[in-house]
C-alpha cells in the first residue's frame, strides 16, 4: 500500500514518513495529530506496513502484508477504545452487537497500556522490530497516559504511533517525547475526489453532511451514516423551529425514548449547525452547548431537552 495513492492532500505528511523509511531514521514514537477522519489511521497503517516491508525481500513482503490486512501480525499491536463491561473490555463493535448501553465514548484504559509493556517484553517474532499503534490516543484517562509515559521512556526495539485529535489532548510530557506527523483538513477538491472513489458521490448533494464535516472524508461518510439511522420524522421536527411548548416537551420525551446518549451528543452538534445555518442567532448555540455539558454530566437527558426546547422556543419567539 503506497502512501501517495492511499492518502490524497496529505503531501507534508506522507513526505515526511516516507523520508523517514528511505533514510532509516525511525523514531522511537510519533503522534500523528489532526482532525477525526482525514486518514491518521490509514496513514499509520501504511506506516506500519513500509517499517515491517523495509529491508525484507520481495518473496516474503507479501506475507507480511497479508498478516496485517487480517491483523494477525505478531509484531503488530494496534490499541483502540475500549468500553468496560462486567469486568470485560469491548471494543465499539463487540459493544455494540453485546447491545451494551453506551453513555459516554470508550476510552484508552491502563489494562491496556500495561498490555502494550507486556507486548513489548518480548523480543519481535518475525522481523527486527515490533510497532504499537494507539488509536484516539486522547481519549486516555491520566492512569493510562501516565503509564504510556513509562513505557514511551524505554519502548526497546520498538516504534510506538499515537493517533489524535490534537496535540493539546495529550499531557505534554507525551507529546515531547514524539515527533509530530500533522494531517490536514482536505480542500473541496480532495474531499470530492475522495467520496467519488469510496462511491460516496451521495453525500457531495448534501451541503449540510459537508459544512459539518469541515474536510474530513471521514467524518462526511460517518454523519451520512448517522442521519440514516435517525428517526427521519424526529429529525425534521426539530429543524423546523419555532416549536410550542407541547411540541417541545412531546420532541423532549421522543429523544429520550429513541436515542441513546452519543445519538443524543451527536445531535446536539447537528442541530447546532443547522440552526446557524437557517437562523444565525448565537444564543441557540450557546443553548445547546449547555445541552451538550448537561449530558455529559448525566443529568436526566429528557429534564435536559425539556429545557433546552422551550428555552430555544422562547428566544426564537421573543
Amino acid at each position: 500500500m503506497q502512501f501517495s495513492s492511499a492518502l490524497l492532500g496529505q503531501t507534508q505528511a506522507v513526505e515526511l514518513l516516507t523520508q523517514s523509511i528511505l533514510r532509516q531514521r525511525l523514531a522511537p514514537a510519533y503522534l500523528f495529530h489532526g482532525t477525526d477522519g482525514i486518514g491518521k489511521s490509514l496513514a499509520a497503517r501504511c506506516f506500519i506496513e513500509s517499517i515491517l516491508c523495509a529491508d525484507v525481500p520481495k518473496s516474503k513482503q507479501a506475507l507480511i502484508e497479508q498478516k496485517l490486512r487480517q491483523g494477525n501480525h505478531p509484531d503488530v499491536l494496534w490499541v483502540a477504545p475500549t468500553y468496560s463491561h462486567q469486568g470485560k473490555l469491548l471494543s465499539a463493535a463487540e459493544a455494540t452487537a453485546a447491545g451494551v448501553k453506551r453513555k459516554a465514548p470508550p476510552q484508552i484504559r491502563i489494562e491496556q497500556i500495561r498490555e502494550i509493556g507486556q507486548f513489548l517484553s518480548r523480543p519481535p517474532l518475525l522481523g527486527s522490530k515490533a510497532v504499537i499503534a494507539i488509536e484516539q490516543a486522547h481519549t486516555m484517562a491520566e492512569g493510562a497516559a501516565n503509564a504510556l509515559l513509562k513505557t514511551l521512556e524505554e519502548p526497546g526495539k520498538a516504534t510506538i504511533i499515537a493517533i489524535a485529535s490534537s496535540v493539546e489532548s495529550l499531557l505534554p510530557t507525551i507529546v515531547s517525547r514524539c515527533q509530530q506527523v500533522s494531517f490536514q483538513r482536505l480542500d473541496r477538491a480532495s474531499m470530492v475526489e475522495i467520496l467519488t472513489k469510496l462511491g460516496k458521490v451521495e453525500i457531495l448533494a448534501r451541503p449540510e453532511i459537508l459544512g459539518l464535516a469541515q474536510g474530513s472524508p471521514g467524518a462526511a461518510i460517518a454523519i451520512w451514516e448517522q442521519l440514516a439511522a435517525m428517526p427521519t420524522d424526529l429529525l425534521e421536527r426539530l429543524t423546523k423551529l419555532p416549536i410550542s411548548r407541547r411540541q417541545g416537551l412531546i420532541l423532549a420525551t421522543e429523544i429520550d425514548r429513541e436515542l441513546e446518549s452519543l445519538e443524543q451528543l451527536w445531535l446536539v452538534d447537528y442541530l447546532q449547525y443547522i440552526y446557524w445555518q437557517k437562523y444565525r442567532v448565537p444564543q441557540l448555540i450557546e443553548t445547546l452547548e449547555q445541552t451538550r455539558s448537561h449530558l455529559l454530566a448525566y443529568v436526566q437527558p429528557r429534564l435536559v431537552w425539556e429545557c433546552t426546547l422551550l428555552k430555544i422556543g422562547s428566544q426564537l419567539n421573543s
